[in-house]
């Protein structure tokens, strides 16, 4: 597979959304109910310059004949910086946590999981954590790439996006972008867990603490998403060295062997606060969730100790001061428990948004 996930050349015809490649393989777990297919398709960078991804699509093997099959985009939360920690690698090996893509297959929908930009595809660099422009971009144009594939024969059906942590994020971009990006997906709603709005907020939260290896890891993503500016000058000798180690990363390795404050690397304590970084921060946070015109589902644990609550109710608050159509949801758990146990809850919202 090796070659699969090679980096295409792309040339200026191309559109996003365009399949370059398929690939039909099995998921172990799901192979006797299941087809599925990797992906190479043409998307778009947070500079909207055209870039290739990976992503898988998932479909039942008994469809419905009487209507097109809702799609799922289900963003996946972050993995890693590196290309092996893509989801559609995952899926394979049988390391990728199943639960809301079978919750969402029970119910006859078929199901695109994008890998975000990097992930996946080689020789790239590391993936763009925390990007939202990018990984709402990455979203949409997979499920334009689904309904363009011939099992689908052209007929396109509605459209749900759901996420969690860093995947809540990228759904929400993703809906705030529809509208100018891709209106003529036919989406329905969104449903976004424990969604991290304000990266620079959430930095200055968790740093210095069991989850500060994620402020290295977003440094990272973005100075990767804006490569065109010199935000790595914020590095000491020492955080240069360990930036190109960390870039190959899982999460799980991150965490465990990155657990200094961001200070620790940097030449300030403080980097969000260095003029360019409040720049692309700005640029980050910017979105129109406040003005979304499609339902919104949200849903967090009150003892999440990773994004904490108060800044879910916060984006609860602004979404209802913009008469978005808002469902709420809290679980009495962590951050982990309510991942784990919200799937059945948000597929049965979301299909109240296809109805």
């Amino acid at each position: 597979m090796t070659d699969f996930y090679t980096a295409p050349v792309l040339r200026q015809d191309h559109r996003p959304g365009e399949v370059l490649r398929t690939h039909e393989t099995e998921i172990s777990a799901l192979v006797d109910s299941t087809r599925t297919w990797q992906l190479v398709y043409v998307s778009a960078d947070s500079r909207t310059e055209l870039i290739p991804v990976t992503g898988t699509v998932i479909t039942p093997r008994v469809a419905n004949p009487r209507r097109p099959a809702p799609l799922l985009v289900y963003c996946p939360s972050f993995h890693g910086l590196g290309g092996a920690c893509a989801p559609s690698q995952q899926l394979i090996a049988g390391e990728e946590t199943l639960d809301p893509i079978i919750a969402a297959l029970d119910r006859g929908w078929a199901v695109a999981v994008p890998d975000g930009e990097n992930l996946g595809i080689t020789g790239l660099g590391s993936h763009t954590f925390l990007a939202g422009r990018a990984a709402g971009h990455v979203a949409l144009d997979l499920a334009r790439a689904a309904q363009n594939l011939p099992e689908f024969a052209g007929v396109t059906g509605p459209v749900v996006l759901w996420g969690y942590a860093d995947g809540g994020r990228a759904a929400l971009w993703a809906a705030t972008l529809h509208g100018d990006y891709a209106p003529e997906l036919d989406l329905r709603g969104v449903a976004a867990g424990a969604v991290v709005t304000d990266p620079a907020a959430l930095v200055e939260i968790i740093d210095s603490g069991p989850w500060s290896a994620l402020g290295l890891a977003g440094l990272l993503g973005l100075s990767r998403a804006y490569h065109h500016l010199p935000l790595r000058h914020v590095f000491t000798a020492d955080g240069h060295r360990a930036a190109q180690r960390a870039e190959t990363l899982s999460a799980q390795i991150l965490l465990a062997q990155y657990q200094q404050p961001l200070g620790h690397w940097c030449e300030r304590s403080d980097p969000w606060n260095d003029p360019i970084w409040r720049y692309v921060l700005a640029r980050e946070n910017t979105t129109g969730f406040d003005e979304l015109r499609i339902p919104v589902h949200l849903y967090h644990g009150r003892r999440d100790s990773i994004i904490p609550y108060e800044l879910a109710h916060r984006l609860a608050a602004d979404l209802r001061a913009g008469r978005t159509l808002l469902t709420w949801q809290e679980y009495d758990g962590d951050h982990l428990d309510t991942a784990e146990r919200s799937a059945l809850d948000v597929v049965n919202q979301l299909n109240t948004f296809l109805t």
